[in-house]
């Protein structure tokens, strides 16, 4: 007895829709791989659940791009609009771009320089010296910078010391004899000071 003759309408029945898409789905994309395989045919199969989810099949030997950009080409239906195909070609750009960016970095580091020309490795040393000189100039920077800061910390030394040495209330009392008495009490303290210390 064959099989009844199914008619074709929304399944009502929530599990049974999930179940019959499930099936019928597996089937497609079944059918697709062996076209594929059976008749190098290029093929691409795209689905969406009612739910959202996204199922796909490509042939191994294409992509769903290269798929979409023949099938427009041939239909003569425009797919891509002009916004589309300007990031399209700025991205090739950008990675070309990348590319070159890469290969210019393995030079500098004195990889994979055997197929350059001489004009291409003086070019090559000319800009190795130039990020040289640059160094140079950064470390001499670098120096002046922390040599500055050095003898800023040594003034604020001197003047912890001489702050110590030198209380507020005692700087206007007494005469010549009170400062050179106070100058004595400097020069021995100093004397008693680490050598690390002093100025």
């Amino acid at each position: 007895m064959g099989r009844g003759k199914i008619e074709i309408k929304r399944i009502e029945n929530s599990s049974n829709r999930q179940v019959t898409y499930t099936k019928r789905r597996n089937g497609l994309m079944k059918k697709a791989k062996e076209i594929s395989v059976l008749c190098d045919a290029k093929v691409s199969l795209v689905i969406f659940a009612a739910s959202g989810k996204m199922h796909e099949f490509c042939s191994s030997n294409t992509s769903v791009v290269d798929i979409l950009d023949k099938y427009q080409k041939q239909s003569g239906k425009r797919l891509w609009d002009a916004k589309h195909e300007n990031l399209s070609n700025e991205i090739d750009r950008i990675k070309k771009e990348n590319d070159r960016m890469q290969i210019e970095l393995r030079h500098l580091k004195g990889e994979d320089i055997t197929p350059l020309n001489h004009k291409e490795l003086m070019a090559l040393e000319e800009a190795l010296d130039h990020g040289l000189d640059g160094i140079r100039y950064k470390q001499m920077e670098v120096y002046r910078m922390m040599k500055k800061n050095t003898k800023l910390l040594e003034e604020e030394n001197k003047e912890l010391i001489n702050y110590m040495l030198n209380p507020q209330g005692n700087a206007m009392k007494g005469g010549e004899m009170d400062n050179e008495y106070h100058h004595q009490q400097v020069q021995d303290f100093e004397d008693q000071l680490p050598f690390a210390f002093r100025v």
